[in-house]
């Protein structure tokens, strides 16, 4: 699968699906074959635009400080590039006013950063910089159909031309390597069985989270002049959820969320009054001076997904998923794009070990383990939420004294700076679970009560401290 680029015989690698996973995934393998092609079912949008590919791009998304270090490994200077573009920066706790479990947060110094930019934005970004590379070329509007090949080995895909539907022209396309990133949506299980191999088994967990979001533009500053945004975080106790982040342009992106039966409806008046469900009027009251700036957009495929090539015992060499295809979360927990830049990095490492050879099977195994924390953390949290359902709901015996644990951390998460810090750190993929059993947060989590939390909205950060800051906001009329 590597080698050096001195080998007579052009080598070529084939990534299906050019969003954030395919676009790194041949970023990576460019490294280690003459030509990558990315086959892409749309055509790339000029500038900063929604692609109709991306069903969730018209939702918040946010980019979580283990995505950040993973893309700065990847492409040094990316983040600088992304601030650049007006992607707003924000300090947690410091900037946001957070709600979760019955508790606001104590808005302390930020101990994290996240991008909550759009994701249009940021895939402009990422094109541009991939792009660039002579080694990469896109064949835009067009679908895969099915592997070439056969159990034993994928030696290419068979395409077809979107721009003529069914009646399009159909050519098969040859490649040392196959990597599927063609999202959630992914027919590869298909594909595989096609060829003799095996569909991977299923984990699966769907709390039936359905989701609404709308830009507005707020009078002015949001909530108060020092605060960038506001989220209500959902659990077993409270299942609505919802709040607002800012855009690169200075507007805000607001969603709300329920679960299956209540989902948030997209009509105006409606939107608005579903705020009301959230156990305090901040958003609602703010909505109402607010301008609406687009239409609202649902979204109702939120389920937790891991796809286990691990375990499949016909599986074909030069074929690996990342990913969306791979492992899919729950939207809410904003795990996706930093998962999708890991996984890159885990790639390009598994590539370049210099003491292993990269099969298939060892390489599948590192992409997926670059995916299992944020899975554990997605996973965990859903499978506790009423009316759950899915293959992997049941969770392991070792997980009642995990949950046991996990549930005193999350009571003095909001308002205890050292395992704030540390919970913290874990979320955002920026430090290993292990992080929850330093001593200082063990003697926090056994020994000392919860700390007291504001009774109110917190309306300012606590102090000024140099990890946190106010994002800065363009203009209104840019």
């Amino acid at each position: 699968m590597g080698g050096a680029r001195s080998e007579r015989r052009e080598r070529h690698a084939v990534v299906v699906g050019g969003s954030l996973a395919g676009l790194l995934a041949a970023h990576v393998l460019a490294g280690h074959a003459e030509r990558v092609t990315v086959v892409e079912r749309d055509r790339f949008p000029t500038g900063v635009k929604s692609r109709p590919g991306v069903a969730q791009g018209r939702h918040p998304h946010v980019l979580l400080e283990g995505g950040q270090s993973a893309l700065e490994s990847l492409l040094p200077g990316f983040l600088a590039e992304l601030e650049a573009a007006g992607a707003p920066r924000v300090g947690m706790p410091s900037d946001l006013v957070l709600r979760q479990d019955g508790r606001w947060f104590r808005r302390l110094p930020a101990t994290t950063h996240i991008y909550t930019g759009s994701r249009a934005q940021l895939e402009a970004v990422l094109r541009r910089r991939v792009l660039a590379d002579p080694a990469i070329s896109v064949v835009e509007a067009t679908d895969v159909l099915g592997l070439l090949g056969d159990a034993a080995r994928v030696r290419g895909v068979l395409l077809r031309d979107r721009s003529h539907g069914a009646r399009g022209e159909r050519r098969a396309l040859e490649a040392d390597l196959v990597v599927d990133a063609s999202g959630s949506g992914t027919k590869a299980p298909r594909w595989l069985t096609s060829i003799g191999a095996d569909a991977p088994y299923e984990e699966t967990i769907d709390t039936g989270l359905a989701y609404a979001s709308r830009v507005y533009r707020g009078p002015g500053g949001f909530l108060d002049g020092d605060t960038a945004g506001y989220y209500v975080y959902p659990g077993p106790a409270q299942v609505h959820a919802g709040g607002a982040l800012p855009l690169e342009d200075g507007t805000h992106l607001v969603i709300v969320s329920g679960l299956r039966g209540d989902e948030p409806p997209t009509g105006d008046d409606e939107f608005v009054t579903y705020t009301k469900r959230l156990p305090h009027p901040l958003l609602h009251r703010w909505l109402d001076e607010a301008e609406p700036l687009s239409p609202a957009f649902g979204y109702r495929q939120a389920a937790n997904v891991r796809r286990r090539y691990d375990l499949s015992a016909r599986h074909p060499a030069g074929f690996l998923a990342t990913g969306d295809a791979l492992c899919t979360f729950n939207p809410v927990y904003g795990q996706g794009m930093a998962v999708a830049a890991m996984s890159a990095v885990a790639l390009r490492d598994a590539l370049a070990a210099p003491r292993r050879t990269a099969t298939t099977r060892r390489v599948q195994r590192a992409l997926l383990a670059a995916s299992r924390q944020a899975w554990d953390i997605s996973a965990g949290a859903d499978r506790k939420m009423p009316g759950a359902i899915g293959t992997a709901v049941g969770g392991r015996p070792a997980d009642r004294a995990a949950d046991w644990y996990l549930g005193r951390v999350q009571a003095r998460y909001p308002g205890d700076p050292v395992v704030g810090r540390a919970f913290r750190s874990v979320l955002t993929l920026s430090a290993p679970l292990t992080a929850l059993f330093a001593p200082a947060v063990v003697r926090a989590v056994l020994l000392r009560p919860p700390p007291a939390t504001p009774a109110e909205p917190p309306a300012a950060p606590e102090e000024r401290g140099s990890g946190g800051h106010r994002p800065e906001r363009p203009p209104a009329d840019r």
